[in-house]
């Protein structure tokens, strides 16, 4: 275990050594998918050492999103799609919540607590903001605004997988189909993937609002493209014939669903 690291005195977060914020995956794609991992990553900047957390805690659920980042790269190269992923751990900054709000920059993940985020600073939490949060969000405008200005066709795709057991209760939804006030794309998955035979989570095992998300109220709903937040069960995708089963489930019922809006 290593011991939370100081206050940094600097006002910058991200070192040498420390990886970018984000990767981007079919760059170049001309397809009208693009696809956003909030979570894709677990990487803690070292001036953080390891927020006071176990290496074994740094693995599991509580930091990232176990397996989602292989399924969207693999995705991302079948349909293809763009493809943006987050390399930090959600919790240096959950880059799906607004600035600001309690679940930001978490001091509790399920029963366990973060002592690197207790009692941070307006300077501490202004770092991972402009240098994790930020850098990660323009590039996602950024593809938006490229795409808007070429009147292109967008569908936009949040992927997400959730923990199978959460706080003692077992979770029997294999997916989650997750919307807000749109449910456009989201009806027609729901239809495509119970076809299939899975068990699939409407609104659950989580459900989209303003206070809880960042990604499908500002990119889906308030710039209007249609959308949809996917959720994949983490035991369903850990290893790699997983992530291959659902990412060429995704790329075959994606095209089909999304259809009726690319006319």
């Amino acid at each position: 275990m290593t011991a939370p690291s100081e206050p940094f005195a600097s006002p910058s977060l991200l070192g040498p050594s420390d990886p970018p914020p984000f990767r981007v995956l079919e760059a170049t794609s001309q397809s009208p998918y693009l696809l956003t991992a909030d979570h894709a990553g677990r990487a803690i900047p070292r001036a953080l050492g390891s927020l006071g957390l176990e290496d074994a805690v740094l693995d599991t659920h509580v930091a990232w999103d176990i397996g989602i980042a292989a399924v969207t790269e693999r995705l991302a190269a079948k349909l293809p799609a763009f493809a943006i992923l987050q390399r930090y751990s959600r919790l240096v900054i959950d880059c799906n919540r607004p600035p600001g709000v309690e679940s930001s920059i978490a001091t509790l993940s399920e029963h366990t607590e973060i002592p690197g985020n207790r009692g941070l600073d307006t300077e501490h939490i202004a770092a991972r903001t402009r240098e994790v949060f930020e850098p990660y969000h323009a590039r996602i405008l950024a593809e938006f605004e490229r795409r808007e200005q070429a009147h292109r066709p967008i569908i936009y795709v949040a992927m997400h997988s959730f923990t199978p057991r959460f706080k003692g209760v077992d979770r029997e939804w294999q997916m989650g189909v997750l919307y807000h006030r749109d449910r456009r794309l989201a009806e027609r998955l729901l239809i495509r993937l119970r076809a299939e035979g899975l068990t699939v989570g409407d609104n659950q095992p989580y459900f989209v609002s303003d206070a809880t998300d960042y990604g499908v109220p500002t990119y889906g709903e308030q710039r209007g493209h249609v959308h949809v937040e996917l959720e994949i069960r983490q035991d369903l995708i850990a290893a790699p014939e997983g992530q291959e089963k659902f990412a060429a489930l995704l790329a075959r019922i994606l095209p089909e669903a999304a259809a009726p809006f690319l006319g």
